[in-house]
């Protein structure tokens, strides 16, 4: 039985996909030299750990119908494709498949099965997968704010950050409704 909650992430995804198309278009080319071994790691991680959240977002959207994965997802592809412009900006490689729920990283690949295995057990089970992978990616996140020294990469860093607190917001709500609180 598919369940649908009604939930406005729609008004959410708007304002997230406007913050990430002024901060990519207002910032100014910086050189690839200024690239660290370790922004590099970070960029690359990060576009797989967004693909893996919007994978993820997919595969609950076709399991349980909740309009809260479809907007989610489509936010996540913004988010995907934030980390994208930095990636063709500084000449790096993209990691990421262009095959849903396939990961290069093989850590991010088990966590894709894990995941979607959990959140194929009930509504509330997927709910809290998307609040548990909304959560880690802001950890993640803030962590790769503070080791960058590049404002462009941080400033993306930043918007993709609010949009997760956003998403997690989004998550708890529709846990709520369904009477179920949920411990960060």
């Amino acid at each position: 039985m598919k369940h649908s909650l009604i939930f406005n992430t729609g008004k959410w995804f708007v304002v997230g996909t406007l913050m990430l198309l002024i901060s990519i278009t207002t910032i100014t080319h910086v050189s690839a030299a200024a690239l660290t071994d370790a922004d590099v790691a970070s960029l690359t991680f990060m576009r797989e750990e967004e693909k893996l959240a919007r994978d993820v977002y997919i595969f609950l959207y076709s399991i349980w119908g909740s309009t809260i994965f479809d907007n989610i997802s489509n936010s996540e592809q913004t988010h995907m494709d934030a980390i994208k412009t930095l990636l063709d900006r500084y000449g790096i490689a993209d990691p990421a498949s262009k095959v849903t729920g396939v990961f290069n990283n093989t850590d991010l690949q088990s966590l894709y099965n894990t995941l979607t295995a959990q959140g194929s057990l009930s509504l509330i089970d997927a709910l809290e997968v998307g609040a548990l992978i909304e959560e880690t990616d802001i950890d993640d996140l803030a962590v790769e704010i503070s080791s960058t020294s590049l404002r462009d990469i941080k400033r993306v860093y930043s918007n993709l950050m609010q949009g997760s607190m956003n998403h997690l917001e989004a998550f708890i709500s529709n846990l709520a409704m369904l009477g179920v609180t949920y411990e960060q």
